[in-house]
C-alpha cells in the first residue's frame, strides 16, 4: 500500500494492502478503495464511495456516495478474468453511479476520458469508450462496448445500445432508445430514437463558424434527400464542402462499425 503523506483518509474508510492514494486526497467515511486502485493527486471520494477492480484515477476526479466504480461487468460470459478501468482526469461522478471494468472478448479496457460529468444513477458498461466533456443525465445507460465521442450529452433516463457509436457534439434526447450510430453534431429524440436534426445550440455554445453551421445545414438536408444510398450521399456531401465539420461527419460514416445509422427521416 503507498499512501501519500498529504492524503486525508477517514478512520471508516477501508483501504485494502495495494492500493495507491496520490497527494492531496480525501477519502470520506465508510469508502472502500480495493487492493488494485491507483488514484492519483487531488482525487475526492465522498462518504460511502466504492473503487474496486484494476481501476486508475487520474487527477482531481470526485465519486460522490454510493457510487461503484471498477466492479465486474454485468456480463454472462465474464469468468473473472483481469480486466481494467482507466478514468482520465477531473470527472464528476455522481451519487449511485456505476462503473464496470472491460471484458477480454470487448479488449479488456473500459475508458473514460477527462472532464466528463455522470449524474445520479447512470450505468456506463464494460467496454465502454467514452471521450472528453461528456455528459451523461441522471439514470441513463450506455450498455457495453459502444463509443461515445467529446462533447456529447446524453439525456435522463435515455438507453444506448450496446455497440452503438454517437459521434462528436452530438445530442440525445430524454427518454430515448439508442440502437444505431448517431453521427457528429446529431440531434436524437423521440422513445425510438430519431435523427431529427443537428445540435445548432451545442454548435453556437462552442462558437462554430456561421459559415461551417451553413454547411451543416446543407450536408444535413443532402443526406435526408439525395440520390443513392445513404453512405454513398454522404461521401458525395465530402466532395462538395471544405468543411472539416463536415468531414468529421464523412470519416465517421465511412468508419468501422457494427451498427447501421440512424437517417433522417429513418
Amino acid at each position: 500500500m503507498s499512501i501519500d503523506p498529504s492524503a486525508n483518509i477517514h478512520a471508516s474508510a477501508v483501504i485494502e494492502q495495494g492500493a495507491v492514494i496520490g497527494e492531496g486526497c480525501e477519502i470520506g467515511a465508510f469508502c472502500f478503495v480495493g487492493a488494485d486502485v491507483k488514484m492519483g493527486a487531488r482525487c475526492v471520494l465522498m462518504n460511502h464511495a466504492v473503487v474496486k477492480g484494476q481501476t486508475t484515477l487520474g487527477e482531481e476526479n470526485t465519486i460522490f456516495s454510493f457510487a461503484v466504480v471498477g466492479e465486474i461487468p454485468q456480463d454472462k460470459k465474464f469468468g473473472g478474468e483481469i480486466t481494467r478501468l482507466v478514468i482520465g482526469a477531473r470527472n464528476r461522478i455522481r451519487e449511485h453511479v456505476t462503473v464496470n471494468t472491460g471484458t477480454e472478448g470487448g479488449g479488456s479496457l473500459t475508458k473514460i476520458g477527462d472532464d466528463c460529468l455522470l449524474m445520479a444513477g447512470c450505468h456506463i458498461a464494460h467496454d465502454v469508450i467514452l471521450a472528453n466533456n461528456v455528459i451523461v443525465v441522471n439514470s441513463a445507460a450506455v450498455a457495453g462496448h459502444c463509443i461515445i465521442e467529446d462533447d456529447v450529452i446524453i439525456g435522463g433516463l435515455a438507453g444506448i445500445h450496446q455497440f452503438v457509436r454517437i459521434g462528436k457534439g452530438a445530442i440525445i434526447g430524454a427518454v430515448t432508445m439508442v440502437t444505431n450510430d448517431v453521427i457528429p453534431y446529431g440531434l436524437v429524440q423521440a422513445p425510438r430514437g430519431q435523427l431529427d436534426g443537428l445540435n445548432l445550440v451545442g454548435l453556437k455554445r462552442r462558437g462554430v463558424e456561421r459559415s461551417d453551421i451553413m454547411a451543416l445545414r446543407a450536408a444535413f438536408q443532402m443526406m435526408a434527400q439525395g440520390d443513392g444510398t445513404f453512405q454513398d450521399r454522404v461521401k458525395r456531401m465530402g466532395e462538395d464542402s471544405d468543411s472539416r465539420y463536415v468531414h468529421h461527419i464523412v470519416e465517421f460514416v465511412t468508419g468501422v462499425t457494427d451498427r447501421s445509422f440512424l437517417t433522417p427521416g429513418g
